[in-house]
Formats: C-alpha cells, sequence, structure tokens
C-alpha cells in the first residue's frame, strides 16, 4: 500500500470512528451518603461572639490571624491558609434590626459545605482531597497533595487555601474536625456555640430540623438545639422571620452543611448554583469526550487527511 493510500485509508476510518459516535455518557449524580454528618447553621440563632471562630482555632492548632494594625487579637477577615472557619457581617441601611435585609444586619459562618459531589475532589488529578466512606466528610491527604491547587480553581465557594507563606506548604480547609469524629466528639465550633447557632449531627436530621423550623411562626417560641440536633440542651427564644429556603439542600448537587437566615443568601456572599454539581457536569463531558476512544482517534483522522491533503498537492 502506497503512502498517500494509507493516509487517506486512516483519515477516513477516524471520521467514521466519530460520526459513529454512541450517546453521550452522563455520569450518574452521587447521593447523599447514609452515615452523613455535618452541620446546620442558622444566622437568625448567631450572635456573632465567634466562639466557633475561636475554637476552631485551638482544636485544629491554627496560628492567629491580624487584620487590624494593632495585632492585639485574632481577627480574621475571610477564610485563609491560618483560618478554616470565620463569621462575617452583612449590614445595610442604619443596621438597626437584626436578620433584616434592608436596614438591618445578619451574622453569616463560612467554612467548607462538604459538598455531597464536590468539585474539588473530582478536580484533583492525584486524589488528595476525597470523600470518607462513613461520614461524607471531605478529607485532605498531605503526603498526597502536588500542589497543583486545582481544588481552589473548582470550588464554588471559594474555600480551599494554599498556604504562600510556608516552604513546604499545604491546601488548608476545614475537615469537620475529623480528628474529633473518630473519637466520639463533635466539630469543635458546634461543641462551643453558646446559641446552637451551629448544630451537629446526621443531615438527614438537621435537614428534619431545618425544614421543622421553616414551618414555624415569626415571633413563636421554639427550644433550639444547642451543640448536636438531638441534644437535650435548649435555648429558648423567639423565632425570627426566615427566608423560605434552605441553602446547601440542593445548591450544586447538595451539601453537608446547611445553612439558614432572615437576609437572601445572595446578600450574605452565597453564590446562586444550579442542582447539578459541577463535578457531575464536568466528568459527563470529559467521559462523553473520551468515550471508546472517539474524540482522539477523530483528531487523528483530521490530522492524517490534512497530512494526505498536502502530501497530494506535494505530489
Amino acid at each position: 500500500m502506497k503512502r498517500r493510500d494509507f493516509l487517506k485509508a486512516a483519515a477516513g476510518s477516524g471520521v467514521l470512528l466519530t460520526l459513529g459516535a454512541g450517546p453521550a455518557f452522563a455520569r450518574a449524580p452521587k447521593l447523599l451518603l447514609p452515615g452523613a454528618v455535618g452541620i446546620l447553621y442558622d444566622a437568625t440563632v448567631c450572635i456573632g461572639c465567634k466562639a466557633c471562630v475561636s475554637a476552631c482555632k485551638q482544636y485544629n492548632d491554627m496560628p492567629p490571624e491580624h487584620s487590624s494594625l494593632e495585632r492585639l487579637y485574632d481577627d480574621p477577615l475571610d477564610l485563609s491558609s491560618k483560618t478554616l472557619n470565620v463569621i462575617k457581617l452583612y449590614s445595610n441601611g442604619t443596621g438597626a434590626v437584626k436578620d433584616r435585609e434592608i436596614d438591618g444586619y445578619s451574622y453569616i459562618k463560612r467554612h467548607c459545605m462538604h459538598c455531597i459531589d464536590p468539585a474539588c475532589v473530582s478536580a484533583c488529578p492525584v486524589s488528595a482531597l476525597t470523600k470518607d466512606p462513613s461520614n461524607g466528610v471531605v478529607q485532605y491527604n498531605k503526603n498526597a497533595c502536588l500542589g497543583c491547587r486545582y481544588c481552589q480553581i473548582a470550588c464554588p465557594f471559594n474555600v480551599p487555601k494554599f498556604q504562600w507563606d510556608q516552604p513546604f506548604p499545604q491546601i488548608k480547609k476545614c475537615r469537620l474536625c475529623a480528628h474529633r469524629l473518630v473519637k466520639g466528639g463533635m466539630p469543635a465550633c458546634c461543641e462551643f456555640c453558646p446559641t446552637g447557632a451551629s448544630l451537629f449531627g446526621h443531615v438527614a436530621d438537621l435537614r428534619l430540623e431545618a425544614r421543622r423550623r421553616l414551618s414555624l411562626e415569626p415571633g413563636q417560641w421554639y427550644e433550639y438545639p444547642v451543640q448536636t440536633v438531638t441534644s437535650s440542651f435548649k435555648n429558648y427564644r423567639q423565632v425570627s422571620l426566615y427566608v423560605h429556603h434552605i441553602y446547601g439542600e440542593k445548591e450544586g448537587g447538595g451539601a453537608q452543611v446547611l445553612l439558614m437566615a432572615g437576609v437572601p443568601f445572595d446578600k450574605l456572599g452565597l453564590p446562586a448554583l444550579p442542582d447539578q454539581s459541577d463535578a457531575n457536569r464536568s466528568e459527563s463531558i470529559q467521559h462523553t469526550i473520551y468515550n471508546k476512544m472517539i474524540a482522539p482517534v477523530g483528531l487523528l483522522g483530521i490530522l492524517l487527511y490534512k497530512v494526505y491533503i498536502n502530501t497530494k498537492d506535494e505530489e
């Protein structure tokens, strides 16, 4: 066979394979694990004391972070490689009334959402980020990490932080105090929250508690559990007017951290996300492109066809 005939046949085969591609491959969305645990944060119950931030620092051996010139105390403004959990403030107009969008204010707690189908886990090329198969917590293995920071780009909540100031840097993010969970404990932020604004428990129970709160009338008195969703310790207080939405129940495929507030979540700095996770969408595209090696073979066919055309012109 002449070289020109071979190139012509190979190019034709590549094109035919491309045209004969099978149906697109769509990865099934990942579901909540039966033993999944998480946190319900209720901004209407939060008093902004930042005990959760201090406890997180203490029990995760995190250094203080200073945003003021005096540098007298730990006062982080946002998540960083030194701060895994932060309380931020929304304020509007006079800021006179708590949990009101106009002329009001609200606190919001930010840390890893521990997504059900996390984009960071999907993006990591070396599986340094994984989901614990027993409780769904997104864990980080510093020994596997190569520092590519794909997780930072992939996370829709901008949570993973890179240690730019360290000679052997790591990615830092909330791990739901996994070292305490294995000993039967709870995340430090939940244990030391005095009002029950941060509540630990199984995600299924947390969802039920959140829906129960949405069914309450503003001004009604309610016993808010403290520390855990099944706790006998209660914070008896009046119910505020909620935004009728549980953030994290469906956003980005769902998360194991759920948020409730009296101010719209976009005002609190949280992104509006589709129900489908980025991981599900991106992996479906990747698997479709490489299904049966159709795209690579098709590209090879195009290249060989160009070589054939150029060779033909030369002859």
